[in-house]
């Protein structure tokens, strides 16, 4: 932790007001187009301290998974060039958000701090601590909304309560105002320039070991993604140039590129959601382009549910680890370590599953549709705790996001807000046959099986031996589906005792 001397003056105690710097501190915003906060601490005309925190110290902030901290890496390496080459750059310090922010602001006579809001209970404490220390200190603090298409506080029902059904939320949102324009990024950053720095002391990106290095299992990450504000525009123009005019059509097929791969982008604000709003809406409008207006509204829709899953997470800060529905408190969930093994690496004996599963741990990511059923699998045929899923998608996810990954897993779950119902138990290997017909996805993850011809590589335990050490099946559907019925009814037997 970088460590602040509490005695002695600030370090520019003669600076008149003008002379005074604007900190701006980056958060899950780490892109300079569309950035509120940057924009408002450039238009003050006061010189610029890019600041990133790294905490792992304040009492209820969630810790990154691997993956994640693998990916803010890469984001704040292309972040930090890309304020250089405005003229600025960006400084990190590890340590108590608190304690870092009111020293730096102390040290450099700081006349303002800038920054883009989250919505977890432990970060909107902590900025309301922040704010009103920052007053006592005589230092302006302005938070902006950079990461959500709506504030969770505006979009209400007509008794002003919070929704709780997905679609009659999204009907309101999308009554009240289209998304404001994003914002082009400064053309110009002035930094302040201090060598009095004595008490707090910025780290290098090195030292915060974000990356993995024995082992170094992100060699699959690396050959899948470009981090930062450039690769996520690099892939929005390819998700718009080939992919959105099929969207609403081959979105559900894992065995094509109909996706937008943008979910990890978003998760670490390196594109804001704003921007792929608009930028969907051009290309569809535009003049010759083949998109239909059913592609566009389904993919806005998508950007909707995170937007739902953040106005759940504002309202439910405990959203990662507690049931929405209480009835849920008295599922029978089974402690089976071999069987949750087993599906973490994907050796269920179900292709589909064991194919999503050994996607997410090459690539960090998986395909959507692929997550449900994966999900499914975990919680109704094995009948384990949704909550061991949710943290083994928050280690294992590029994208593993605050509020996108619980209430997804809680929607499955049954367990949640708006919930799919707990006695819909998607069967693996006809979601398989359907979604992934010719085994394409399959044999691309699970190469044992890549001989098998198309009729029979979603039920490969049914041939003469199975291939190449390929495993049996660690539970038969029928027989997962009666074990899932029936505690579910003894569920609702005890609710309603």
């Amino acid at each position: 932790m970088a460590r602040l001397r509490l005695h002695g003056r600030p370090a520019e105690p003669t600076l008149s007001d003008p002379e005074r710097p604007v900190i701006l501190w980056f958060r899950a915003d780490l892109r300079i187009s569309d950035n509120p906060a940057l924009n408002a601490a450039a238009a003050t005309g006061r010189k610029i301290i890019c600041i990133f925190v790294h905490d792992e110290e304040s009492p209820g902030l969630r810790p990154l998974g691997g993956a994640a901290r693998w990916w803010l890496h890469g984001s704040l390496e292309a972040l930090d060039g890309d304020l250089r080459r405005r003229g600025a750059w960006l400084s990190i310090y590890r340590g108590r958000t608190q304690t870092i922010i009111l020293g730096l602001a102390a040290e450099t006579n700081a006349a303002a701090i800038f920054w883009n809001r989250r919505y977890g209970g432990a970060e909107r404490q902590l900025d309301e601590t922040l704010k009103s220390a920052l007053k006592t200190q005589g230092v302006e603090a302005k938070s902006f909304n950079g990461h959500l298409l709506h504030e969770p506080w505006e979009i209400r029902t007509k008794a002003g309560q919070p929704f709780r059904v997905f679609s009659a939320f999204w009907r309101a949102a999308q009554e009240t105002r289209d998304p404001v324009l994003p914002l082009p990024a400064p053309a110009r950053l002035e930094p302040f320039r201090s060598d009095h720095r004595k008490g707090l002391q910025a780290v290098t990106l090195a030292d915060l070991a974000l990356e993995p290095s024995t082992p170094d299992w992100a060699s699959g990450l690396r050959s899948s993604w470009r981090r930062g504000e450039q690769g996520a525009h690099d892939q929005l123009d390819r998700f718009l140039d080939k992919h959105i005019g099929n969207y609403a059509g081959f979105r559900d097929y894992p065995d094509r590129a109909a996706t937008s791969r943008l979910s990890p982008y978003l998760r670490f604000g390196n594109i804001s959601p704003r921007q792929l709003w608009h930028a969907a809406a051009a290309a569809t409008h535009a003049e010759g382009h083949g998109t239909s207006y059913r592609n566009l509204e389904k993919f806005q829709t998508e950007l909707g549910w995170r937007e739902f899953s953040y106005h759940l997470l504002y309202r439910h800060p405990d959203l990662a680890n507690r049931n929405l529905q209480p009835q849920f408190d008295a599922m029978p969930w089974r402690i089976d370590p071999q069987a949750l093994r087993a599906w973490q690496t994907g050796r269920t004996g179900y292709p589909f599953v064991d194919a999503g599963m050994r996607e997410l741990w090459h690539t960090g990511w998986m395909h959507n549709r692929v997550r449900m059923i994966v999900a499914s699998f975990l919680v109704k045929h094995l009948l384990i705790d949704w909550r061991q899923g949710e943290q083994w998608f928050w280690d294992t996810l590029v994208d593993a996001d605050p509020a996108n990954n619980p209430a997804s897993w809680q929607w499955v779950a049954g367990s949640g807000a708006d919930a799919a119902p707990y006695f819909r138990v998607f069967n693996p290997v006809l979601q398989g046959e359907k979604f992934d017909p010719d085994g394409t996805y399959i044999r691309r993850w699970l190469p044992e099986l890549s001989s098998l011809p198309s009729s029979s590589i979603h039920r490969p335990c049914e041939l003469e031996g199975i291939t190449a050490g390929y495993p049996e099946r660690i539970v038969e559907h029928k027989q997962a589906r009666a074990r899932a019925l029936q505690a579910y009814k003894d569920l609702r037997t005890t609710s309603a005792g």
